[in-house]
C-alpha cells in the first residue's frame, strides 16, 4: 500500500455479546435472541413482489383460528398418556447425560519434603511465620529436619500462627506416613495415634516443671526446697507461654483428628489420677475443655468420675484446701457434669463404698433457688429431682451389686410356723385369746387355714413345748373361730365351717406322726376332749366314718390294732350320751361283752376317791399324820387311767357328789373344806382336769366362810391362771372373785388376798366400770385402816426388846398379841414393819445360842414366823416390800454375819412366810439369792471364800428348797400339803415375767460358781446340781421358750464382757444348751455336728437351736484368735461349716442359719464364705448334664440358697473399704466354673432364642441372672489376679456382651436381666486390675466390647442402645466424617453400605489454589469450554470420585437483586438448564410479571425512535456484574439487525398466535415487514413494579392510542412509522399492556 493510502477497513464481523449464552451446547445452532442477516434469507431476496408488496409471509396454518389443544387434550385423556410423556423425558435426560464430559482424575498432589540447611530453614520457618507470605507460596515444598518436640518447640520460638503451623505439621505428618500408605495393614489414624503420643509427652513434660513444695529441711534453704518454673515471673512466662501455645495446637489438633482422641482423653484420665496438687489446677481446666469427648464413653469416664473424686477428698484434706478454691469447684463441676450425661459411669460398687458419701453431698448441694425468680426455681427444683432420682437409682443399683438390703422372703411354712410358735409360747395369765390372730379373719377353710390347724393341734401336744395350758389354748382359739366364722356364714347364707373342721380335725389323727406317738396319747385325748366339749369335734362321727371306711383294728379283740383304738379309747366325752357310750362299746369291745376294763377301772378309783376324801361320802375326817406332797401315789388307778375314765369319774361322778357336799356343810366346816378341796385339787391337777378345777374353785368360793380356804382357793385359782386364760374363762373367774370379795364386804370383813387377786384378773377388762371403781376405792379404804395418815407419825425405836423376849414366852397367843400391839403403836409409822423385821432378825441370831437342839430351834424359829405372819396382816400391802428392802438395805451385812445354825433358824422363818404368803419366793431370789451369787461368782481370793461359804451354802439350800423340793415333814416348812400348796403358788411366779427374766439373768453366775477354782468343790458341786435339776423343771422350760431373746441377749452380753476369761466361754454354752434341750428328749447338741443339729430345724426348736449355734459361733471365733486353741476351734469350724452348707437344703433353713451366723467375727465369717463357695462349686461339677437348661435350672435351686446365705453373713461387713480375703484356691476354682457356665449359657441361649415362645428362655434367664449374681458376689472379694484369670476374664467380658446382645431384643428380650448383665459386666470391666508391667500405654478401653453399631438388633429398645453405645470403646466421631459410610453399586445400581468412612487428617490437607501468575478463563477462576459452560477440577485433597460426583449439565444461576434486569435474567433461563437459586414464589413473580417503563419516559423513547435511523436491540446483561452497564448502555444500538430472519419467523409462527406475557421477548416471534420494534420500551425493572404500576400503565396506553393515524398508502418514513405506532397499538391490544 502507497503513502497515504489508508489501510481498508476491516470486514466488519457481526459477532453476538459476551454475556449471551448459545443456544445449544454441541449443536451449531447460533444464540439465543441473535438472528444476523444472512445473504440467503427470504428477506433479503429483492423480488419485485418483495418490492412492491413487501415480504408476506404465508400463514403456518390453514386457518387463524387453527388450535391443537384439542388433540392435545384427547391424547392426554389416553391411558399411556403419562407414560409416554415420561418415556420422552427420561429419553431427554438419558441423552443429556450421555453427552456430558466426567469427572477428570484427581490432580492432587502433597508438598514434597526438601532438606535445607539452617539457613534456608530458619528462612522458611520465617516465611511460615511471615502471615503475608501466602501458604501457596510455600506449598511447593516444607523442609525435612525437626521432629516431636523440637519441632514444636520450633514453631513456638518462631510464633507460627495456629492455622499456619497446623498446615504444616499435617503436611509434615502426610510426608512422614506417606510410605505406609500402601501397605495392606495400613491405619490412617496411626500417626494420630503418635502424634498423640508426642503432645501428651510435651505437655507432660511441661506439668512436670510444676512441683510442689517438699518438707522443710533444716541444712537446706528455701530456694533449694522449692525450685518450682512458676516461682519466678521470667521462667514463669515462658513457661506459660509454652503451655498455651500447645493447648491451642492441641485444640485444632483435636477438633481435626491429627491427635487421636481416644489416646489423648486415656492420658487426661491417667494424669487426673496422678497429678499432685499443683499440677491438678492445669489439670482440671484441661479437662473442662474436652469433657465433652469422654462424657460418651464409659470406659474414659468412670475412672476420670472416680480420680476426681479421689483428688477433691485430697485436697479437702490437705494443709493448702484454702488455696485450692477454684480447683475444688471446678472438680465438682467436672463430676456433676459426669455424673448427668452418665449415670452408668457410676455404677461402680467400688466407687460408691469409697465416694458414695462425698459423690451424694456434691450432687445435692448446687440447687439453692434463694435470689430466684419462680420460673427459675421451677427449673431447679426439677433439676434437683432428676439428680435425686438419677442418684438413688446408681446408690440402689450398687447396693443390689454389693448385697445390700436384700428383699425379704415371703413368710414360708417354716418362717410363718416360727412366728406362730413366738405368738402361742407368749400367751400368759394376761393375754386375752381373742387377740392372739393365728388364723386369717376370713370364713373360708384355705390352705393356709389348713396349715396352721395342723401346726396348732402338734403344738399342743408335741413334748419338745412346754405347759399344760396347750390344749386348752389350741381348743379355745379354734372356737373363737369357728364362732365368727359361723357368724358370717349365717350372714352369707353360706355353710357351716363344722363338717370341714371335723374333716380336718380327722384327717390330722389319721396321719399326723405327732398324735400317732404312744407317749402324746394323753396329750391328744385332753386336747380332742376340749374339741368334743366346744363340739368343735363329733365324736359320733368319728365313729360312723371309721366304720363306713372299713377300719381294721378298732376292737380290742383283733390282734392288730389300728391307731384309732387307742384314740377311741382315751377321748373323753363329756357328755352321757347312752347311744354313743353303746356304739363306743360296741366297737372297742364287742357286743356280748357285759363289762369292759373301763368299768373295772371306774371301780377301783372311785374307791381311790372314797379313800382319799371320806368327808364328802359321808365318812369319817383322817386324823393321821399330815399328808405329804406324795399322797397322791395312792391313787395310782386314777393317775394311770385313760383320760376317758379320769374326766368320767372326775366330772360326772365326785364333781356333783362335792357339790351336794358343800351345801350340806355347816359354817364351821371349813376345815373339813380346806383339806378335800386341797387334796381333791391336787389329785386333779396331776390328771390336768383343770376344768374340773375351776369348776370346783369357783364353787367352793361361794362356801368359803374362813380365811383359810379363801386363800386355799385363791391360791389354786392364781397357780393355774395360764390355763385360765386359755379356756377364755377369766371373765368368769372375775365375777366369781367380785361376789366373794361382795360377800366379804357385806360382812365387814376385807380380804388383802382376794382384792390383790380380783384386780389382776380383771386387767381392767373384764369388771363393769362401776364394779371396778369400787374395788380400787375399797383398796384404799383397806390400806387407808391398816395405814392411817397422821402429820405426827410414830418414832419406832430401833430396839424393840419385846420381840426377843417372845422366845421365852409360854403364851401360845403371844405373837398375835405381840404384832396387835406392835401396830396400835406404830400403826402411822411408815417404817415400823421394816424395823420390826431388823428386831426379828437380830432375836432369831440369839436363838442358837439359847436353844441346843434343831428341833428347838425350829420351834421357837416358827414362833416368831407365825408373829411375822400377824404382822403381815396388820400391812396395807404386806411384810413383802419391807423384806426386800430391808435385805438389799441393811440387812446385807447382817445376812452375810450368820452362822450356819443361825440360817436354819432363818430359813425356817422364810420358808413359813412364803408357805402362807406372807413373803414371795421373787423377793427371796432377787434381793438374797441372786446377790450371794453374784458375789460367789466373782470371787478371785481364799480369804473371800471363807467369808462367803457360809453365806452361798445356805443361799443355794433356800433355793433348793423354795423352787426345788416338793417333800413335805423334812422338818422345815412345808409340812404338810396344804402349806405345800402355798409354796407351789408363789413357785410359779418365779418363772413368769418379769422375774423369770431375772432368774436367767443370774442363771450364768451358778457356771461360774462351778468354775471359780477358789471354792470348794462340794460348794460348786452343790451349784452344778442346782443348775442342772432346774433345768428340768418344766414350768422352767416354759418360761426359757417364752422369751428366747432373753436367753440369748443374756449370754451373748455375758460372753462378749471383758470381765468373763476366754476359758469360761464353753462352760457358758454348755450350760445354755442344757437350758435349751431336755436330756431327757434330745440331749445336749453340739453345734460342730449339723447333722444332728439340723434334725431339729422344726418349728419347735430352731428358736432355740439358733441361740445355741450363734453363741457356739462366737466361741469357736474367740477360739481362733488365741495361739493355744486355734487348731481345735480351725477344726471344729471347719467341720460345722462343711456340715452346714451340705445340710441346708430349703430357703428358709438358709435363711436361718444366716441368722445364726450374723455378727460373727471376720475370721469365722470368712470360713463359712469358703466352705460356702466350695460347696457351690461341687454343685457345678455335679450338675453337668446333657440338657444345660435342666442342670442349671438344678443348680439355680440349690446353689441359690447358698448364695443368699453367704450374702446374709457377709452383710455386716459390706461397710467395711474392703471384705476378707478369700482362700485362693476356693477363688480360682470358683472363677473358672463361673467363666465356664456363662461361656455355657450363651451357647444355650444363642441357640435357644431361635425358638420362638420357648420355655427355656424364660429358665435359661433365670440361670443367667444366677450366675451373674454370683459373678457380682465373687468380685466383692479382693482377689489376687492371675495371668489365666485374667486370660479368662477377657473371654467372660466378651460372653457376658453377647448375653447382653441376647437379652437386648428379639425373642430373648428381658427387661430384668438386661440391665443386671450390664451392671455386671461394668462391675467385672472395673474389677480387672491394668497390667503394671505392660510397656503399652494405659488403656482403659481394654477388655471393653467392641463391634459396631449398626450390628445391634432393629427391634432393641433406645435406651439398652445407649447403654451399649456408652459402653464401646469408641469416643466421638469426627464431624467430618460423622455418618458417612463406604458404599457401591449393586448389579442392579442399588446402593450398599460397606462401612464407615475413616478419618484421614493427615492427608486431607488444605487446597491452596492454582499457581500464583496462572491466568483463567473467565476471570472467574474456572476454565470455559467451547459453550461457555464452567468445568469440575478434580484437585483438592479430597477426591470427587469418593462421592460418584458427575456433570448434570445444569449451572446454578444466581437470583439477582431487585435492581437488576429481569428480562435479561428471563432471557438467560429461557433455553438452557439451569437450577434455581430463588424461591417458588419469586419465581411466580418473575414469570408472570413484565417490568415495563412508566409514563414519564414514554415521550422520550418516543422520539428517540423516530430519530434512529436503524431499529434498537435491547442489551441484555449476562453477568451480575456487567448489569450495571447493561442498563447504562441500553439506548445504545446493538451491532447486530434487531429484526429476525424469515426463517426465525416462521419458527415463531408456528405456534400459538397469542405469546404468553411472561415473556416479553416471544413478542418478537409475531413481527411483520415494515414493523420496528424496540426493545428499549422493556424497561428491565424489577418484578415488583409490575403489580403496583399496572393500573398506570394501562392509562399510559390509553394515552398513546390517542396519537394513532391512519393513512392510505405506504407513505415513506412516515408510513413506517405509522405502521409501527398501529402495530404497537395492535400488540397493546393482545397483551396485558406495556409501560411508557
Amino acid at each position: 500500500m502507497g503513502k497515504g493510502e489508508k489501510e481498508p477497513l476491516p470486514v466488519y464481523e457481526l459477532r453476538p455479546p459476551e454475556w449471551l449464552p448459545r443456544a445449544h451446547v454441541s449443536g451449531d445452532v447460533g444464540y439465543i435472541g441473535f438472528y444476523p442477516p444472512r445473504p440467503d434469507d427470504v428477506e433479503e431476496m429483492l423480488t419485485e413482489k418483495n418490492v412492491k408488496d413487501g415480504l408476506t409471509l404465508a400463514p403456518a396454518v390453514s386457518a387463524e383460528c387453527y388450535s391443537q389443544q384439542h388433540e392435545i387434550r384427547k391424547r392426554l385423556m389416553q391411558e399411556d398418556a403419562l407414560s409416554a410423556l415420561e418415556d420422552v423425558m427420561n429419553q431427554i435426560f438419558a441423552r443429556r447425560t450421555e453427552g456430558l464430559p466426567s469427572i477428570p482424575p484427581s490432580s492432587f498432589r502433597l508438598p514434597s519434603r526438601v532438606t535445607l540447611n539452617d539457613a534456608k530453614r530458619q528462612a522458611w520457618f520465617a516465611d511460615l511465620a511471615n502471615r503475608d507470605i501466602p501458604l501457596s507460596k510455600l506449598g511447593k515444598n516444607v523442609p525435612h529436619g525437626a521432629k516431636g518436640h523440637d519441632l514444636l518447640d520450633l514453631l513456638h520460638t518462631n510464633g507460627v500462627e495456629i492455622p499456619r503451623a497446623v498446615w504444616f505439621l499435617r503436611v509434615f505428618g502426610a510426608n512422614e506416613s506417606a510410605g505406609l500408605r500402601n501397605k495392606p495393614s495400613y491405619n490412617p489414624t496411626q500417626y494420630s495415634v503418635e502424634w498423640a503420643n508426642v503432645m501428651t509427652s510435651y505437655m507432660k513434660k511441661q506439668l512436670a516443671d510444676i512441683a510442689l513444695p517438699s518438707a522443710p529441711r533444716l541444712v537446706a534453704s528455701i530456694k533449694q526446697t522449692f525450685k518450682g518454673v512458676l516461682s519466678d515471673s521470667e521462667t514463669r512466662q515462658r513457661w506459660i507461654s509454652r503451655f498455651t501455645y500447645c493447648l491451642s495446637l492441641l485444640r485444632t489438633f483435636y477438633a481435626e483428628g491429627l491427635v487421636d482422641n481416644r489416646t489423648f482423653l486415656a492420658w487426661l484420665v491417667q494424669q487426673m489420677s496422678t497429678c499432685n496438687l499443683a499440677q491438678a489446677g492445669f489439670v482440671v481446666r484441661l479437662a473442662d475443655e474436652y469433657l465433652d469427648g469422654m462424657l460418651v464413653s464409659r470406659a474414659l469416664t468412670r475412672p476420670f468420675i472416680e480420680a476426681c473424686l479421689a483428688k477433691l477428698v485430697e485436697i479437702e484434706g490437705s494443709p493448702a484446701n484454702e488455696f485450692l478454691p477454684n480447683t475444688a469447684n471446678i472438680l465438682r463441676n467436672l463430676i456433676s457434669r459426669s455424673f448427668l450425661a452418665l449415670p452408668d459411669a457410676c455404677i461402680s460398687p467400688r466407687i460408691h463404698i469409697q465416694y458414695g458419701v462425698t459423690l451424694e453431698g456434691i450432687l445435692m448441694d448446687n440447687f439453692d433457688t434463694e435470689g430466684l425468680d419462680a420460673t427459675s426455681q421451677q427449673s431447679v427444683q426439677t433439676l434437683q429431682q432428676t439428680v435425686v432420682d438419677t442418684l438413688s437409682d446408681v446408690q440402689r443399683r450398687n447396693e443390689a451389686m454389693l448385697f445390700q438390703h436384700l428383699p425379704p422372703r415371703v413368710l414360708g411354712s417354716l418362717s410363718s410356723a416360727l412366728s406362730d410358735v413366738k405368738l402361742l409360747n407368749s400367751i400368759s395369765g394376761k393375754t386375752d385369746m381373742t387377740s392372739v390372730s393365728l388364723f386369717e379373719d376370713n370364713s373360708e377353710i384355705s390352705p393356709s387355714f389348713s396349715r396352721k390347724l395342723d401346726f396348732l393341734l402338734t403344738w399342743s401336744v408335741t413334748p419338745l413345748q412346754y405347759g399344760d395350758h396347750r390344749p386348752y389354748a389350741a381348743a379355745c382359739l379354734l372356737q373363737i373361730w369357728r364362732n365368727k366364722a359361723e357368724e358370717r356364714a349365717i350372714r352369707r347364707d353360706a355353710p357351716s365351717p363344722d363338717e370341714q373342721i371335723q374333716d380336718l380335725l380327722f384327717d390330722w389323727l389319721d396321719s399326723s406322726d405327732v398324735a400317732g406317738e404312744p407317749e402324746n396319747l394323753p396329750a391328744v385325748a385332753l386336747l380332742f376332749g376340749q374339741l368334743v366339749k366346744h363340739e368343735l369335734f363329733s365324736y359320733e362321727q368319728y365313729m360312723q366314718r371309721l366304720i363306713a371306711r372299713g377300719e381294721t383294728g378298732l376292737s380290742y379283740n383283733q390282734e392288730e390294732g389300728s391307731r384309732h383304738r387307742q384314740f377311741l379309747r382315751w377321748i373323753p366325752l363329756h357328755n352321757s350320751d347312752s347311744s354313743v357310750i353303746s356304739q363306743r362299746k360296741v366297737i372297742l369291745y364287742g357286743f356280748r361283752v357285759r363289762e369292759t376294763p373301763e368299768d373295772a377301772n371306774e371301780r377301783q378309783i372311785r374307791r381311790e376317791v372314797r379313800a382319799l376324801v371320806p368327808e364328802v361320802f359321808g365318812g369319817e375326817p383322817q386324823t393321821a399324820e399330815p399328808l405329804t406332797t406324795s399322797f397322791w401315789k395312792s391313787c395310782s388307778t386314777l393317775l394311770s387311767a385313760p383320760r376317758y375314765e379320769q374326766l368320767k369319774t372326775i366330772k360326772q361322778w365326785f364333781l356333783p357328789i362335792y357339790k351336794k357336799f358343800l351345801a350340806s356343810q355347816l359354817l364351821d366346816a371349813d376345815a373339813v373344806l380346806l383339806r378335800v378341796f386341797t387334796l381333791s385339787t391336787v389329785i386333779m391337777a396331776r390328771v390336768r382336769s383343770y376344768g374340773s378345777i375351776l369348776d370346783m374353785s369357783l364353787c367352793t368360793l361361794e362356801y368359803a366362810n374362813s380365811s383359810s380356804l379363801l386363800t386355799a382357793v385363791i391360791e389354786t385359782i392364781r397357780q393355774h391362771i395360764e390355763v385360765w386364760a386359755c379356756m377364755d374363762r377369766m371373765k368368769e373367774v372375775a365375777s366369781a372373785l367380785w361376789t366373794v370379795h361382795q360377800t366379804w364386804r357385806s360382812r365387814g370383813s376385807q380380804n388383802r388376798v382376794l382384792l390383790k387377786l380380783l384386780a389382776e384378773v380383771d386387767n381392767d377388762r373384764h369388771l363393769e366400770p362401776a364394779a371396778r371403781e369400787q374395788m380400787l376405792s375399797d383398796i384404799s379404804a383397806f390400806s387407808h385402816a391398816l395405814f392411817p395418815t397422821n402429820e405426827n407419825p410414830s418414832i419406832v425405836p430401833p430396839v424393840l426388846p419385846e420381840i426377843l423376849l417372845l422366845a421365852t414366852d409360854p403364851n401360845p397367843e403371844a405373837h398375835s398379841l405381840l404384832a396387835n400391839s406392835l401396830w396400835y403403836k406404830y400403826m402411822t409409822s411408815p417404817d415400823w414393819a421394816w424395823k420390826v423385821w431388823d428386831n426379828t432378825v437380830a432375836s432369831l441370831r440369839q436363838i442358837p445360842v439359847m436353844i441346843d437342839d434343831v428341833q428347838g430351834r425350829r420351834t421357837c424359829a416358827l414362833r416368831y414366823a407365825a408373829f411375822l405372819l400377824h404382822v403381815d396382816q396388820h400391812l396395807p400391802r404386806g411384810f413383802d416390800e419391807q423384806i426386800r428392802s430391808w435385805f438389799l438395805g441393811a440387812g446385807r451385812s447382817e445376812v452375810a454375819a450368820l452362822a450356819p445354825d443361825t440360817w436354819d433358824v432363818v430359813t425356817v422363818v422364810l420358808l413359813y412366810l412364803i408357805c402362807y404368803g406372807a413373803l414371795t419366793t421373787t423377793t427371796i431370789l432377787e434381793s438374797l439369792i441372786y446377790p450371794v451369787w453374784q458375789m460367789g461368782a466373782n470371787v478371785s481370793s481364799e480369804e473371800q471364800t471363807q467369808t462367803l461359804e457360809t453365806l452361798l451354802t445356805s443361799a443355794n439350800n433356800l433355793f433348793e428348797h423354795l423352787l426345788l423340793r416338793d417333800e413335805c415333814g423334812t422338818g422345815l416348812p412345808p409340812v404338810d400339803v396344804f402349806e405345800a400348796q402355798g409354796l407351789q403358788t408363789r413357785r410359779r411366779d418365779v418363772f413368769r415375767e418379769p422375774h423369770f427374766s431375772s432368774l436367767v439373768a443370774n442363771f450364768p453366775a451358778l457356771v461360774l460358781i462351778e468354775q471359780n477354782r477358789y471354792l470348794p468343790e462340794a460348794l460348786r458341786v452343790a451349784s452344778m446340781n442346782l443348775r442342772q435339776t432346774i433345768c428340768r423343771v418344766n414350768v422352767f422350760r416354759q418360761g426359757i421358750y417364752r422369751d428366747l431373746d432373753a436367753v440369748r441377749l443374756t449370754f451373748e452380753k455375758l460372753l462378749e464382757s471383758q470381765n468373763v476369761p476366754d476359758e469360761l466361754h464353753e462352760p457358758l454354752v454348755s450350760a445354755l444348751r442344757l437350758m435349751l434341750n431336755d436330756p431327757g428328749q434330745d440331749g445336749p447338741v453340739k453345734a460342730a455336728e449339723w447333722s444332728s443339729a439340723s434334725s431339729l430345724l422344726s418349728p419347735w426348736k430352731l428358736a432355740a437351736t439358733s441361740i445355741e449355734i450363734r453363741l457356739t459361733i462366737k466361741q469357736l471365733g474367740e477360739g481362733m484368735s488365741r495361739e493355744s486353741t486355734r487348731l481345735a476351734a480351725c477344726a471344729s469350724l471347719d467341720k460345722l461349716t462343711n456340715a452346714v452348707f451340705y445340710h441346708c437344703k430349703s430357703p428358709e433353713e438358709a435363711d436361718f442359719v444366716a441368722e445364726m451366723i450374723t455378727d460373727v467375727d471376720k475370721t469365722v465369717a470368712i470360713k463359712f464364705v469358703n466352705a460356702g463357695l466350695r460347696r457351690i462349686v461341687d454343685i457345678f461339677r455335679e450338675s453337668d448334664g446333657a440338657n444345660k437348661i435342666q442342670s442349671m435350672t438344678r443348680i439355680v435351686s440349690s446353689a441359690g440358697e447358698i448364695l443368699r446365705l453367704l450374702a446374709n453373713i457377709v452383710a455386716p461387713f459390706r461397710q467395711d473399704p474392703s471384705l476378707p480375703q478369700l482362700d485362693a484356691i476356693v477363688q480360682d476354682h470358683l472363677f473358672s466354673v463361673i467363666c465356664a457356665k456363662i461361656a455355657d449359657m450363651t451357647e444355650v441361649m444363642l441357640g435357644v432364642v431361635q425358638q420362638p415362645w420357648s420355655e427355656d428362655i424364660s429358665r435359661g434367664s433365670q440361670a443367667v441372672i444366677f450366675l451373674a449374681r454370683l459373678l457380682q458376689f465373687y468380685l466383692g472379694f479382693p482377689a489376687a489376679w492371675s495371668q489365666q484369670a485374667k486370660e479368662l476374664a477377657e473371654e467372660l467380658c466378651a460372653n457376658l456382651t453377647r448375653l447382653a446382645l441376647i437379652h437386648g431384643a428379639g425373642e430373648g428380650l428381658n427387661m430384668l436381666a438386661f440391665p443386671l448383665i450390664m451392671d455386671t459386666l461394668c462391675y467385672t470391666l472395673d474389677e480387672i486390675p491394668a497390667d503394671t508391667k505392660a510397656t503399652t500405654p494405659y488403656d482403659p478401653f481394654r477388655n471393653y466390647p467392641e463391634f459396631n453399631l449398626s450390628d445391634l438388633p432393629s427391634d432393641m429398645p433406645p435406651e439398652y442402645k445407649a447403654r451399649l453405645r456408652s459402653m464401646l470403646p469408641y469416643v466421638s466421631l469426627n464431624p467430618i466424617v460423622q455418618d458417612l459410610v463406604y458404599a457401591t453399586r449393586d448389579a442392579s445400581g442399588a446402593l450398599v453400605s460397606s462401612g464407615p468412612v475413616q478419618n484421614r487428617p493427615w492427608e486431607w490437607t488444605e487446597y491452596l489454589g492454582d499457581v500464583p501468575g496462572a491466568e483463567t478463563r473467565g476471570g472467574g477462576g474456572e476454565d470455559r469450554p467451547d459453550d461457555g459452560r464452567p468445568t469440575v477440577k478434580n484437585s483438592a485433597s479430597l477426591s470427587l470420585d469418593l462421592f460418584e460426583a458427575r456433570l448434570t449439565g445444569d449451572r446454578i444461576i444466581p437470583s439477582l437483586t431487585p435492581k437488576d434486569d429481569l428480562m435479561a435474567e428471563e432471557n438467560l433461563r429461557s433455553l438452557q438448564d439451569d437450577l434455581y437459586a430463588e424461591g417458588a414464589f419469586r419465581r411466580d413473580w418473575r414469570e408472570t410479571r413484565i417490568s415495563l417503563n412508566d409514563a414519564s419516559s414514554s415521550g422520550t423513547r418516543m422520539r428517540a425512535e423516530q430519530d434512529d435511523s436503524l431499529p434498537a436491540l435491547a442489551t441484555f446483561g449476562g453477568t451480575p456484574g456487567g448489569a450495571a452497564e447493561g442498563r447504562a448502555s441500553s439506548r445504545r444500538p446493538s451491532p447486530a439487525s434487531s429484526v429476525r430472519s424469515a426463517a426465525s419467523g416462521q419458527l415463531g409462527s408456528a405456534t400459538s398466535r397469542r405469546q404468553s406475557p411472561a415473556h416479553p421477548l416471544s413478542r418478537l416471534s409475531v413481527s411483520t415487514v415494515g414493523e420496528v420494534i424496540d426493545v428499549d420500551a422493556f424497561d428491565a425493572g424489577t418484578s415488583a413494579s409490575g403489580s403496583t404500576n399496572k393500573r398506570k400503565a394501562m392509562s399510559s396506553i390509553a394515552e398513546e392510542d390517542d396519537e394513532i393515524e391512519f393513512v392510505e398508502g405506504p407513505v415513506p418514513g412516515a408510513a413506517a412509522r405509522a405502521s409501527k405506532r398501529t402495530k404497537a397499538k395492535t400488540a397493546g391490544k393482545t397483551t396485558r399492556g406495556k409501560k411508557k
